[in-house]
């Protein structure tokens, strides 16, 4: 074997081995992104039985997965169809709502503009604790921050879309205490700035160590895979590598308020990590799509071709693209 491709077979298992070694695994939102990120694309279905095989080599075990996606049909994620003996699973409607919304932000190839104005939500009655941090957790998923107890903030959000996240948590009770507001910096001159205003309503620091693990992760990975012309990796692995790519980089954006560059520090490793899981899902793309045209099945027998979509993902020319750091 080429002293080239040992090198990038060593980083990659690396990166599998540690996640088979962890502890307790979250099974049904590791299976949230391969629905997200591979099924959708090819018809946003798949038999049961090729999802348990398409994992196994991660070591989740059949019952795991079954269990896994028997949660995911009741919290309404997926649904089933039978063929015969065998099912198939779904994406329902509202489960694909979501993964196209979560899509437009993984797979973004560059950091929002911002108009210069805050979105604000502020309490303006009275919320029991309980109340209180139920809003606070929901907006939090937003990526609002808070200001105080009585006020959410974030630069761009959509105020209509957060109020409909809340609608959908079941805080129907708490919209008519709360007030929306889009504000406009009056530019005092000795106001808090706006990134004073940053600093209070989120831990960036935490997020920054955060990015910092998922760079440290994966880079090793990356440049294994520059490192040589053709270096590259068999397809079965380069699908795995992309399921835990996108899994780990999707629940970092969940906890990221996703803020424009104008309001971030200098050398922000967000910035990094983008272009990081930009250029390793790209290189890892062909390679994974192969082993899914041969082991991605629906119930019926037939292997359902990969659409347009797939190509669409971080396909944007990015400012910096060539910022190889």
């Amino acid at each position: 074997m080429p002293e080239s491709r040992r090198t990038v077979l060593s980083a990659a298992h690396k990166r599998l081995d540690d996640f088979r070694q962890q502890g307790r695994v979250q099974a049904g939102s590791l299976i949230i992104s391969v629905f997200g990120d591979a099924i959708l694309p090819r018809g946003s279905r798949i038999w049961l039985g090729s999802l348990i095989r398409l994992l196994k080599p991660l070591e989740l075990n059949e019952r795991l997965v079954r269990t896994a996606v028997f949660r995911l049909a009741k919290e309404e994620w997926l649904r089933t169809e039978p063929y015969g003996r065998r099912t198939d699973y779904l994406l329902t409607p509202s489960g694909q709502r979501r993964f196209e919304e979560a899509s437009r932000h993984i797979y973004a190839s560059s950091a929002p503009l911002w108009d210069r104005r805050w979105r604000l939500i502020v309490t303006v009655g009275e919320l029991t604790p309980k109340e209180r941090e139920a809003l606070r957790s929901a907006l939090f998923w937003q990526g609002f921050g808070t200001l105080g107890g009585d006020c959410y903030v974030h630069p761009s959000a959509d105020l209509s879309a957060a109020f409909d996240a809340l609608l959908a948590e079941g805080l129907a009770d708490l919209l008519g205490r709360l007030k929306p507001l889009l504000a406009a910096d009056a530019q005092f001159a000795n106001a808090a700035s706006d990134v004073v205003m940053v600093n209070g309503a989120w831990n960036l620091e935490r997020l920054a160590g955060v990015y910092g693990g998922f760079v440290d992760c994966y880079q090793p990975v990356l440049n294994a895979l520059r490192s040589e012309a053709g270096g590259d990796v068999d397809d079965e692995t380069a699908f795995l590598l992309r399921v835990l790519l996108i899994h780990d980089y999707r629940r970092l954006l969940l906890r990221d308020p996703e803020l424009p560059d104008v309001l971030l520090p200098t050398d922000w490793p967000g910035q990094k990590a983008r272009l990081l899981c930009k250029e390793l899902y790209r290189r890892l793309l062909a390679p994974s799509e192969r082993h899914l045209d041969s082991h991605l099945q629906l119930a019926n027998g037939e292997i359902p071709p990969a659409t347009a979509l797939i190509h669409e993902r971080f396909r944007e020319d990015d400012p910096l693209g060539n910022d190889r750091g």
